[in-house]
């Protein structure tokens, strides 16, 4: 992959680009420059149309003037006119002094309008005016005010069929025009999230790296938000990683980038009936089938527990012979794996190796050598057989035993995490001969 050309702009940011597409708009942008006429440029909400315009000033010979910009569409429309051509004092009820406009402020500069297709009728009028050198009069003003100003306009609309309707000049369409550069979407330069998403993250953590499984997750999003959605996931990413990180994890990224709606968890429900038959059969699990030994472990006789058994198997009679029992979207939550995995453990910055001992959605309980402090919160990294992408999470110790033995709860995991984990042990669930239930219509 080519290197990202990086290029400091007239207010200090920086324009980072990698793509062909975005290397050949910037060279474009360098030869209209030169030029004086007037440019439009179009493209969607957050791609970039204002680094393209400071680009435009930066490479003409008027980069050493004043850059001013407007968003037309963040002001009302009675005070889009004062704004632009400024006012006189007393010219309206608040006017206490004479104001210059944003023309006369970017005198020998560069003006930008953006969202341009958001001005009424008479400011269109009034801006053909000063695009076709015609001195303006300040609101309540009895002098001309002549201007030397270079006109860039931007618009996410479709300007051409606001002429059609009616709703934009056609004149003053054409007067922008001069010059037109489209930006593409961030979806169509998937070269440039990885670039501008390095660059994002070193501005607020210099010493941190995406994982590759990371930048895999930003580059197959879609990216609806543009580069302002890139910069702001990038930025609350950073934000809300531990101080001392050095990687940024897919974990660390929001749900919707991994391709998983924002919902909350479900509420789980059941009644007490319910819930002993998903203790007994949980019970039954961990113990390998052994009724006395699950009996001990909750506290009841072998009698009530065969008992239980029993009645379960006569209510559940559509399984297999071969079935253990049937486990529902609520049961598995408590389902265990047996099953020995490396696992990485991170704690107040210190790298722990251990090996997993029996795994669940709620948790995992593992052999480490090492000692951890009782409630320690420890980061974890694990991969599951058949699956592709690495499981991590936040988990606290929540018990330990003889050997090195540990219990980890998790705390916190990546929704797309999470389902990659339940579907595993769901499947693993029906290799064991459990019976997934069918939820009631």
């Amino acid at each position: 992959m080519k290197p990202a050309v990086e290029m400091q702009l007239v207010d200090g940011s920086t324009a980072v680009v990698r793509s062909d597409a975005m290397c050949k708009l910037m060279a474009m942008v360098e030869r209209v420059a030169r030029h004086e006429a007037a440019v439009l440029i179009v493209g969607e909400t957050g791609a970039g149309k204002e680094v393209v315009a400071k680009a435009i000033h930066q490479h003409s010979l008027r980069c050493g003037k004043a850059f001013v910009d407007l968003n037309c569409a963040a002001l009302p429309e009675h005070l889009v006119e004062s704004e632009l051509f400024g006012y006189e004092k007393g010219a309206f009820s608040g006017a206490d002094a004479t104001k210059p406009g944003l023309f006369e402020l970017a005198e020998g500069g560069t003006l930008l309008l953006d969202e341009v297709g958001e001005l009424d009728a008479k400011n269109q009028a009034k801006l053909l005016r000063v695009l076709d050198g015609v001195p303006f009069y300040r609101l309540g003003g009895s002098r001309k005010v002549a201007v030397n100003v270079r006109l860039i306009a931007a618009t996410n609309r479709d300007l051409e069929e606001e002429v059609k309707a009616g709703k934009f000049r056609r004149d003053l369409y054409h007067r922008l025009t001069q010059f037109q550069l489209r930006v593409p979407p961030l979806r169509e330069r998937r070269d440039d999230v990885q670039a501008l998403a390095e660059h994002f993250l070193y501005q607020h953590a210099p010493a941190a790296k995406f994982t590759s499984q990371a930048m895999d997750a930003l580059l197959n999003y879609s990216w609806p938000g543009n580069v302002r959605e890139l910069k702001n996931v990038i930025f609350k990413t950073a934000m809300q990683a531990r101080p001392d990180a050095r990687e940024i994890r897919v974990s660390d990224l929001p749900a919707v980038i991994c391709g998983v709606p924002e919902t909350p968890m479900p509420v789980m429900q059941g009644n007490l009936e319910e819930m002993e038959k998903q203790m007994i059969l949980q019970a039954l699990q961990n113990t390998g089938g052994n009724q006395a030994k699950a009996a001990e472990q909750l506290g009841i006789s072998v009698r009530t527990l065969r008992r239980k058994v029993t009645r379960y198997r006569r209510e559940d009679g559509q399984m297999g012979a071969a079935s253990l029992g049937r486990i529902d979207a609520h049961q598995q939550r408590y389902f265990r794996v047996s099953v020995e995995l490396p696992v990485e453990m991170e704690c107040d910055g210190e790298r722990l190796a251990g090996k997993t001992v029996n795994i669940s959605s709620g948790g995992l309980a593992v052999q480490c050598p090492a000692k951890v402090s009782p409630g320690a919160n420890l980061q974890i990294t694990f991969s599951l057989p058949g699956v592709s992408l690495p499981i991590e999470a936040k988990t606290r110790l929540a018990w330990t035993g003889p050997g090195g033995l540990a219990g980890l709860s998790i705390v916190e995991i990546h929704p797309a995490l999470d389902r990659e984990l339940q579907q595993w042990l769901l499947q693993q669930a029906r290799t064991e001969g459990w019976v997934e239930s069918q939820p009631v219509s």
